[in-house]
């Protein structure tokens, strides 16, 4: 996949991002017409489904894009059930219950960063996507068979009447916004880590330090978000993400300060999607929020389908992928530090309709 540009592989990526969260509503409805138990099944079924055609695929980008939709398919079911479930069992801990069931996927995350990467090594790209699709039916398909829905959700998944709350709209186009930059880390980092001298096992282990923070600021978000508010964690979430993007990621020329990055950024990304949905949750409360939710990660999906390429077409373009320096990256690097700080301007408004005294729990 040598002559594939960076554009064309990072856009194999985001659109299987994309359709995780641009199916949000359908999954909504789907989860209220056969229950979140069999959604969630035909979600690892799908998912185990992406992985096992990816590894056949691995030098087809015809294949690999048939990989990204079935991966997309599959996780927006999974995606979904889990920002839904939680709001049927939980009002005052929301956040908590929200930032574990977020836990899950940020350990899985954290420990696929390492294996991948020794399973590659040992037995080839192919037969890695092979053990990644058998052991995510193995572990999935139990816990999906234990789900248990405490109220069935109503099949009305859009509410457009919601946007009237300007409010929330302000969340809706701050998440809009936002996401165009989320996933940029995840994606260049590895890249950025070799430009600068590092090996491919430092880079997959700075993965790692991101991922396992990404994992750490999905719980700690969930429990400052029931201390302190949910609005407020999101305000900050929006801010960290903003300032460690532009303050230090562009200026990451040394393993010690890239790990800083990692860190931070991940704690930041990590956070997002604990205070997002249990903002608007609780914004909107346990009747309409499985719709405003639905609204809102729909919304996400051409940050996600866009998001990435940008980038990849702005390395492209200044030949950062050969470089061997940060400085070539800094105009995707401010591209993303930029959306984010617009996305940190529309929360911080958000939170000003609610209450003028920021230091509110709100």
């Amino acid at each position: 996949m040598r002559t594939v540009p960076a554009s064309t592989l990072s856009f194999v990526g985001s659109l299987g991002l994309s359709l995780t969260v641009a199916l949000g509503l359908a999954c909504v409805w789907l989860a209220g017409v056969i229950g979140a138990r069999w959604s969630s099944l035909i979600g690892i079924a799908l998912f185990g489904a992406s992985t096992l055609v990816g590894s056949f695929t691995v030098s087809n980008i015809g294949g690999l894009f048939m990989s990204a939709a079935l991966y997309g398919l599959g996780g927006s079911l999974m995606f979904t059930m889990s920002n839904i479930l939680p709001l049927q069992w939980f009002n005052d801990r929301l956040g908590t219950a929200n930032g574990l069931v977020k836990l899950g996927g940020g350990i899985g995350a954290t420990v696929m960063a390492l294996v991948v990467q020794q399973l590659i090594d040992k037995v080839g790209i192919a037969w890695a996507f092979r053990v990644m699709a058998l052991t995510s039916l193995a572990s999935g398909i139990p816990t999906a068979l234990l789900i248990r829905e405490r109220a069935p959700p109503s099949s009305s998944s859009i509410d457009m009447s919601l946007f009237r709350n300007l409010t929330f709209f302000l969340l809706f186009v701050a998440g809009f916004i936002g996401i165009f930059a989320l996933y940029i880390p995840s994606f260049f980092l590895p890249t950025i880590a070799t430009s600068i001298g590092l090996s491919s096992t430092t880079s997959a282990g700075v993965m790692a330090c991101y991922n396992a923070c990404m994992a750490l600021g999905r719980l700690a978000s969930g429990i400052a978000c029931d201390k302190l508010g949910s609005t407020n964690m999101l305000l900050l979430t929006m801010a960290l993400n903003a300032v460690t993007m532009l303050a230090i990621w562009s200026v990451a020329s040394t393993l010690a300060v890239l790990i800083v990055f990692a860190a931070l950024n991940g704690i930041a990304n990590g956070a997002f999607f604990v205070t997002m949905p249990t903002a608007i949750g609780r914004l909107l409360g346990p009747h309409a929020a499985p719709a405003g939710i639905g609204m809102a990660i729909t919304g996400w999906s051409v940050g996600d389908l866009l998001g990435n390429p940008i980038p990849g077409f702005l390395i492209a373009t200044t030949h950062a992928d050969r470089a061997t320096s940060i400085v070539p990256y800094r105009a995707a690097i401010f591209y993303a530090g930029g959306t984010a700080a617009i996305s940190t301007a529309l929360v911080l408004v958000a939170r000003l309709r609610m209450d003028a005294n920021l230091i509110k729990k709100s």
